[in-house]
């Protein structure tokens, strides 16, 4: 009796002995799954992190595409603009075809556009031409002001419109009647005023008259036509003071 209720309690406890064994085997399986995932997740981490390296390289391109497409623009802008932005106006310059104004009235603008404009509205009794900005200035080479003698400036004729005065004067010399019609603005009036100094216009027996309009339409430019000036000092001396300060200030 003793012998069985020996055995007895060996059988009971065998399988209390077996049992943690499974445990560890299904903690063992949750383990692994759980590996498995973690090694899932990681996997698609690191397609993920390859797409966005991926992705990344077309976004580097477009990156670095975007100067290249800035500087395009810049290229494009700076030739649809033609004319350098510059302090004075001044376009232009080299060779000048001759201007014939003989028995007609020679007209004088500021630009080329402008000149080809006002000729249809005056007709073929006028001459319309363009002094492309300022034609004298203040020389390069030095201070070109008396400071001693009341900031007396002394004006030089610009390089590159040597030539093209030279076929304004002729032009004005054959021409009836001269019409200084540069812009309406202090700027404008220094332009003509320097013009008849340059050409020696103020000799003439009909001396060069001012005309100015605001708009380039056919009634401003008659009603411009019919009332005619001299040229307005006032104006002339305010841009020849501005143009003084800023050499004193900045040579």
């Amino acid at each position: 009796m003793a012998a069985k209720n020996a055995k007895a309690p060996a059988a009971k406890t065998a399988p209390d002995a077996d049992a943690p064994a499974p445990k560890s085997r299904a903690s063992n399986g949750k383990t692994a799954a759980n590996s498995k995932a973690a090694n899932g997740k990681s996997a698609a981490s690191g397609k993920a992190s390859a797409n966005r390296k991926s992705d990344g390289k077309p976004a580097a391109s477009g990156k670095a595409a975007a100067p290249a497409r800035r500087t395009a623009n810049g290229a494009a802008n700076s030739a649809g603009n033609g004319r350098a932005a510059a302090p004075r106006r001044s376009n232009g310059g080299g060779k000048v075809a001759p201007i014939n104004a003989a028995g007609k009235d020679l007209v004088i603008v500021e630009s080329p556009a402008k000149a080809r404009t006002v000729a249809q509205i005056l007709g073929s009794d006028y001459v319309v031409t363009a002094s492309q900005g300022h034609l004298r200035d203040l020389p390069k080479s030095k201070i070109g002001v008396d400071v001693a003698q009341d900031f007396e400036p002394s004006y030089v004729i610009m390089q590159d419109k040597r030539s093209l005065l030279s076929q304004l004067k002729k032009a004005g010399d054959a021409a009836n009647q001269i019409y200084l019609a540069t812009d309406p603005d202090r700027e404008g009036e220094a332009i003509s005023w320097h013009l008849q100094q340059a050409a020696n216009w103020e000799q003439r027996a009909a001396p060069p008259k001012r005309v100015v309009f605001h708009e380039i339409t056919r009634e401003a430019v008659e009603e411009a036509f019919t009332h005619p000036r001299e040229v307005d000092m006032q104006l002339v001396n305010a841009q020849q003071a501005r143009r003084i300060l800023d050499r004193l200030v900045g040579y």
